[in-house]
């Protein structure tokens, strides 16, 4: 609803990616300089959060890792239901899942993530995407861009490649809606 709600998803993201649970955002919040950094859940390789839905390309390096960051991620519903004076869920039904299994659908699925703004041409829509971490080194990193990036010289070639891949996969995003329109019907 607001740049603060993207804010605290991002730092859920952040928080919630410890193997050892760490409870409330809000009561840790008080007590930071006592919490140790456990090992990690997932590598967030990249992201993209949108008005009404998110994307996130995950490596999972705990065994459930992904499972259970997604379940530790519902804790956002409690900070959102709080702040809007609402009830129920959030996220609508289990988060979908698809296994990477070729380092080309890797590079591809990257580009769709980084820029699902703009697959959803959402241009003038407030979002958050790991897109400005790729291109801009900063203090706190949330993603291990590295898993990319390595297969690059550098930023500019990445983008290059994502401008030029970004057509054709919208494309085929407008092709898979249509069949499925077409079987629904």
């Amino acid at each position: 609803m607001d740049p603060e709600d993207f804010d605290r998803f991002i730092t859920s993201m952040i928080e919630f990616n410890a193997l050892d649970p760490i409870g409330s955002l809000y009561l840790n919040s008080f007590e930071k300089s006592l919490r140790r950094r456990t090992s990690k859940l997932v590598n967030i390789i990249c992201y993209c959060l949108n008005p009404n839905h998110f994307h996130m390309l995950l490596e999972e390096v705990a065994e459930g890792g992904i499972s259970e960051f997604m379940k530790r991620m519902g804790g956002y519903t409690k900070y959102f239901n709080s702040k809007y004076k609402r009830n129920g869920v959030l996220f609508q039904g289990k988060f979908k899942a698809s296994h990477v299994d070729t380092n080309e659908y890797l590079l591809h699925v990257s580009v769709y993530v980084n820029l699902n703004n703009r697959v959803h041409k959402l241009r003038n829509a407030f979002f958050r995407s790991s897109w400005e971490e790729y291109g801009e080194p900063i203090k706190k990193p949330v993603c291990k861009k590295s898993v990319i990036l390595n297969q690059f010289k550098n930023f500019k070639e990445y983008k290059n490649f994502a401008e030029d891949s970004l057509p054709e996969i919208i494309k085929r995003k407008q092709s898979l809606k249509e069949v499925e329109k077409m079987l629904f019907e």
